[in-house]
């Protein structure tokens, strides 16, 4: 019974980091530094030193808290990039904080949570109790989903 149950909660398999050497990063790209994935703002390289291997500063912002994380890695090394993918969904409408989300498919989702701080939480709000019809982009990068932004349809205006 106990092996049936370890069965039951087996992922697909998908990674959700690939590796990419730390010379090959760049500006603006992803990379997870202190295992959250962060965009890159700034990148320095200095010289090989006596033992060798370059070493590449990278500054990058986490992708959902804003959060600054700082890393230094040798450049021969390998560092985790996140698969980030980014989806547009219409909402449809909002009860108990939860948006309702439609894809281009027409499949329906309601387990996002509606952004409640800063601009963006005033924006979508505002739009909900206004009763528009609006798009969300919703970003996704290692098991975790957030809304990041805000399209208005293209039909009204």
């Amino acid at each position: 019974m106990a092996d049936e149950e370890q069965f039951e909660a087996a992922t697909s398999g998908a990674s959700q980091t690939i590796p990419k050497q730390c010379s090959a990063l760049r500006k603006n790209e992803f990379v997870v530094i202190k295992k959250r994935p962060c965009k890159i703002v700034e990148m320095s390289t200095s010289k090989t030193g006596k033992h060798g291997h370059a070493k590449v500063h990278l500054v990058g912002i986490d992708v959902f808290t804003g959060k600054k994380y700082e890393d230094i890695c040798p450049s021969t090394h390998n560092m985790d990039v996140p698969v980030v993918t980014r989806n547009d969904y219409q909402v449809i409408g909002c009860e108990d904080g939860y948006l309702s989300l439609m894809d281009d498919a027409g499949n329906m989702r309601d387990d996002l949570k509606a952004p409640t701080e800063g601009d963006l939480g005033k924006e979508v709000k505002e739009k909900v109790d206004n009763e528009e019809t609006f798009h969300v982009t919703v970003l996704k990068a290692m098991g975790e989903e957030s809304i990041i932004g805000t399209k208005q349809d293209r039909l009204e205006k």
